[in-house]
């Protein structure tokens, strides 16, 4: 090999060689590799060329059917696709028409997966057209089963892994990812997926693989990550920081990080150690700074009963500022008959805390009691929406973390809200970019709640409904992105100068579109 590589010279390249040809009129196999033994190394070669083949399997440009008769001409495709020709609308239109005679939701979101790695304005244009229908899908409580099976229906990886294989070396990994203009990017660990637990390395885009303690996992011959006990203390921590460091290294001191589905131990740990020096949030532990005497209304339980003062010294940090001098309540129901309160939230992930017993509580001293039954996936929710309904005689308002159907009590039908952080983070990450924010204040998530909030109608809360229909979550994140940066200016975090005239029009311009280009 290196003989041939002086014979090629410095600026000579595979395609300057000789086309001698091979059988089928190839080029010769100059360094023999086609009849390399098994045990033999071969350089993985890969050429770039203007070819039609290979626009075909480039998600992000390829468009099947869609391409006219002039860019077929134009890009090589000609032969390579069937005569007609199809629009983007009769393309959604036929595969939402395929997607539909699935009979699982596993089923359906294989299908959405398959669509996205080989057309991905296609699939995005379903999602949007069809959000109501395939978020779902694509999402709670679907999701959860396919991070549950993962392993075995892993087909192509999607995102960054990152193990501690890898530690020392992080920065190289970075590399490694194609593109280089990154403003937002997800990280998990794995250890707490929505209400399902530790799922190793079967999550996000960028998966932090410190290893697994799931027995289950660790004995499958299928799973795809380190088959090892997680790493914990020192060793964890600097992972971390290094993939922190190597991130604004390599991305920049702007690109955001959202922390998701890190079990509480070290969620906390790593909010407060780096939102002081990185652009991070966490949107399943942090909450907004509530004043003392609007915290003297909110109350929580966790397992050991009522957070009280007279365990203080017990409780973890984090729990701590949410103490009441209060006496000690051991369970659910005798916290709601003592205080008696007016919304009841779960977010524990402990399915059917929500009992006949307790429901019936809050109606008896509720017109309208506000139910929330959040963890998800569906099997880990507080209660159904049809117990909530049935359980409170129809007065209960009723909103959940994973979709359930409409519920028909006494002759009224009654539609369940969904309490989706959908709603609010695409628009909330929009706001931080397009704002250029150095920091997220704590002020800023509550400007998008409140953003969210507005966009509810009187028509929609005379239905008992508390959110908006997903059906309008283009126009709601738009909304939420304007309020995010109109706060992140307010509070002088914005470093995109000058302020645009209309936030609103200015997150519509900044909002992907997954309309078919035109091609030269």
């Amino acid at each position: 090999m290196e003989s041939t590589m002086k014979e090629l010279g410095d600026s000579a390249s595979v395609l300057d060689l000789d086309p001698k040809t091979a059988v089928g009129g190839g080029v010769e196999d100059v360094y023999g590799e086609d009849f390399a033994t098994e045990d033999q190394l071969i350089t993985p070669w890969t050429v770039s060329v203007a070819s039609g083949y290979s626009l075909l399997r480039d998600p992000r440009h390829n468009k099947g059917l869609a391409f006219t008769e002039k860019e077929r001409d134009a890009h090589y495709l000609s032969g390579l696709l069937p005569p007609v020709v199809l629009s983007q609308q009769l393309q959604e239109k036929k595969l939402m028409n395929s997607i539909r005679q699935y009979q699982l939701p596993i089923q359906k979101y294989m299908a959405m997966m398959e669509l996205e790695e080989r057309n991905e304005r296609l699939f995005y244009k379903l999602l949007i057209d069809n959000v109501e229908e395939l978020l779902p899908v694509v999402y709670t409580p679907t999701v959860g089963e396919a991070c549950q099976k993962y392993g075995s229906i892993f087909r192509r990886p999607q995102g960054l892994y990152i193990s501690l294989k890898e530690k020392g070396r992080v920065l190289d990994v970075l590399k490694n990812w194609p593109e280089r203009s990154i403003q937002v990017i997800v990280v998990t660990d794995g250890e707490r997926i929505l209400g399902l637990g530790d799922l190793g390395c079967q999550c996000l885009p960028i998966t932090i693989d410190v290893g697994t303690n799931n027995e289950k996992l660790l004995n499958d011959e299928f799973y795809i990550g380190l088959k090892q006990r997680r790493a914990t203390g020192q060793e964890y921590s600097e992972l971390l920081h290094e993939f922190m460091s190597a991130v604004k290294q390599c991305y920049g001191e702007k690109v955001l990080i959202q922390f998701e589905d890190f079990a509480n131990h070290n969620a906390f740990e790593l909010l407060a150690k780096y939102r002081t020096s990185h652009l991070v949030f966490n949107d399943d532990i942090q909450v907004w700074p509530l004043p003392k005497r609007f915290r003297l209304l909110v109350f929580f339980t966790f397992t050991q009963g009522l957070i009280v003062k007279s365990r203080l010294e017990s409780l973890q940090h984090f729990k701590q500022p949410w103490a009441h001098e209060h006496e000690s309540v051991k369970t659910l129901l005798e916290a709601v008959n003592t205080l008696k309160p007016t919304v009841l939230i779960g977010a524990s992930g402990m399915g059917k805390t929500f009992t006949k017993e307790v429901i019936e509580a809050m109606s008896s001293f509720n017109e309208k009691p506000l139910i929330m039954a959040l963890s998800n996936p569906t099997s880990q929710a507080e209660c159904t929406a049809e117990e909530a309904y049935t359980w409170s005689k129809g007065k209960a308002i009723f909103a959940s973390g994973s979709p359930f159907d409409p519920v028909e009590y006494e002759g009224k039908v009654f539609v369940p809200g969904q309490g989706n952080n959908a709603y609010i983070f695409p628009g909330f990450g929009l706001g931080v970019v397009m704002s250029g924010a150095i920091r997220v204040h704590d002020d800023m998530l509550l400007a998008a709640s409140e953003a969210l909030a507005e966009q509810v109608t009187d028509a929609e809360y005379e239905k008992g409904l508390i959110y908006p229909p997903f059906s309008k979550i283009r126009k709601i994140s738009a909304e939420i992105a304007a309020k995010v940066a109109a706060k992140a200016y307010e509070l002088g975090l914005a470093s995109r100068i000058p302020r645009p005239a209309s936030l609103v029009k200015y997150a519509e311009s900044c909002m992907y579109s997954p309309v078919y280009r035109n091609y030269r």
